[in-house]
């Protein structure tokens, strides 16, 4: 038991990006490639996943060996300029994300909840929003960064566990899932998009900023660097594992009928027949628990990111820090009370990432080939060349996702 609890100590900051990384957005992703395309996306969401593994170990590195954190290195190396960019554009996604993924949760819960009222209309979802808002401020009002890391662990436990029981109730053909690691894009009208949103919800920015901030605070040096690998892999390993399980839910019971998932709702909807509502329920709490996890993150990465651009300590109990995230649990309530399309805003705040993503890449291969700032650690050639095929990857799902985003409006 000791043991697994050093382990489990061990790997925190990976189960914390799992837990931002895997949310609605995710889910619905998954979900609609999975009744789109059945398990033929899955080389995609492999490679995705390996690509994540690479860059989370660069940037754990680069905090690891030099002791700064990502956006307080661009501001001191290239400027207040392209530190401000990367900042606002986090920052705006992230605000956008929030509106998203709670009017998402919400939805879910009321269409799952309709035949527990009288008047079929589900619970209210302005109540709702006053309850998951209540939550995530009473547990971020602790304060303490391994408060949030148990936190975490326990929405990512209860994630992992719904989702996983989900696919064995529903479990396609194998032979499908390994079919689908074959290199191929299949046709249809959304097929790009839903490539873009795949590698989107994997490759995100603002996920190798926060692996920065994590290793900092989890006081990483060089002699950490073997501990950091194994996190990273664990991380990007279960991120698979959790969004195939996903695809597969869906492709095993959707796809054979020619079934679409448009948004979170349809999951419900179109399960419940399917897979019973015990199986749906189990369903639902995945997503409310993935919601959690990922919009728990979301709230206090304002006060971290800032923090990081100012290069001050994180105090998570600062009167501006507490009044950022009542801000960003206020945004929750913008679609309950305010009405529009959840999945839609999950969708914008993607696309304002993906701008993110390729500046903050290529900054970063220019910091690790720097001798004065690694030393002994600067990037070596093989290093240099798979970063560079990642940022032209990442550029060219960005350009996917804009056109794929273009064809649906």
């Amino acid at each position: 038991m000791k043991a697994l609890k050093i382990f489990l100590a061990s790997i925190t900051p990976g189960l914390f990006l799992i837990g931002y990384n895997i949310g609605t957005g995710s889910i619905t992703t998954m979900a609609s490639a999975g009744a789109s395309y059945g398990m033929s996306m899955t080389w995609a969401l492999l490679l995705s996943c390996i690509f994540t593994y690479f860059l989370v170990v660069i940037f754990g590195q680069y905090t690891a060996v030099t002791g700064n954190t990502v956006l307080s290195s661009f501001k001191q190396q290239f400027g207040k300029g392209f530190a401000l960019f990367v900042l606002g554009s986090l920052l705006l996604s992230e605000w956008v994300s929030c509106m998203g993924v709670m009017g998402v949760v919400i939805q879910v819960v009321q269409e799952w909840s309709r035949p527990l009222t009288a008047s079929g209309e589900g619970f209210n979802p302005v109540l709702l929003a006053a309850i998951f808002g209540a939550v995530l401020y009473g547990l971020f009002w602790q304060g303490q960064h391994r408060f949030f890391e148990k936190i975490l662990s326990v929405f990512v436990g209860i994630m992992g566990i719904t989702f996983i029981l989900t696919m064995f109730m529903v479990i396609p053909d194998p032979k499908e899932v390994i079919a689908g690691l074959v290199p191929k894009i299949p046709d249809g009208t959304n097929k790009l998009l839903l490539v873009a949103g795949m590698v989107g919800t994997t490759m995100g920015a603002i996920l190798y900023v926060v692996r920065s901030i994590l290793v900092q605070e989890k006081g990483w040096t060089v002699r950490d660097l073997k501990l950091e690998k194994r996190d990273a892999f664990v991380s990007a390993a279960a991120m698979f594992v959790l969004s195939i399980a996903i695809m597969a839910s869906a492709a095993g019971t959707l796809y054979p009928r020619g079934l679409k998932v448009e948004n979170a709702i349809d999951m419900v909807n179109l399960l419940e027949p399917l897979a019973g509502r015990f199986a749906i329920s189990i369903f639902v709490a995945g997503i409310v628990s993935a919601g959690l996890s990922s919009l728990f993150p979301i709230v206090i990465l304002a006060p971290w990111l800032l923090a990081d651009y100012n290069n001050k300590p994180r105090n998570m109990r600062s009167t501006s820090s507490r009044l950022l995230v009542l801000f960003g649990v206020a945004l929750g309530f913008v679609v309950p009370v305010f009405g529009g399309r959840p999945v839609f805003v999950m969708i914008i705040s993607q696309a304002l990432a993906a701008i993110a993503t390729p500046v903050v890449l290529g900054l970063m291969l220019i910091l690790i080939n720097r001798p004065s700032i690694m030393g002994g650690y600067k990037a070596s050639r093989q290093r240099n060349l798979l970063m560079g095929v990642i940022v032209l990857f990442t550029v060219m799902m960005a350009v996917a996702g804009i056109v794929g985003i273009a064809g649906q409006i």
